[in-house]
C-alpha cells in the first residue's frame, strides 16, 4: 500500500510504500530549512537538486547534490537546508 505523508505545511511531501528490499520513501522538498526525527537507521539519497546537512553530532554542515547519499542512525535529530526543489528517496532500515 501506497501512503501519502505531508509535513512543514504542505513543504515537504513523501510517498511511502515497502517493496522487496523494506520500506522506503520517496519525495520532493520545497525551499527551506527543516528539522527531521528518525525511528530506524535511515539512508537518504538526493534525486535531484541537493541537500545541505547538518547530522547529529557534526557541528558543520554538509552539502550533497544528485547522486549522493548520507546515514543517519534510529532516534537522531538532523537538519536540512534546501535552496531549490529537491527530490530524494528514504530508506528505513529495520533493527
Amino acid at each position: 500500500m501506497i501512503s501519502i505523508n505531508e509535513y512543514f505545511e504542505g513543504h515537504v511531501k513523501s510517498l511511502s510504500y515497502t517493496s522487496e528490499t523494506g520500506k522506503s520513501s520517496i519525495g520532493v522538498m520545497e525551499t527551506g530549512h527543516y528539522e527531521f526525527g528518525t525511528t530506524t537507521h535511515e539512508t537518504m539519497q538526493v534525486i535531484e537538486g541537493e541537500m545541505t546537512v547538518k547530522l547529529p553530532n557534526s557541528s558543520e554542515w554538509k552539502t550533497y547534490k544528485a547522486g549522493a547519499s548520507y546515514e543517519i542512525e534510529a532516534n537522531k535529530k538532523f537538519q536540512v537546508k534546501v535552496s531549490n526543489q529537491t527530490a530524494y528517496l528514504c530508506q528505513y532500515k529495520s533493527l
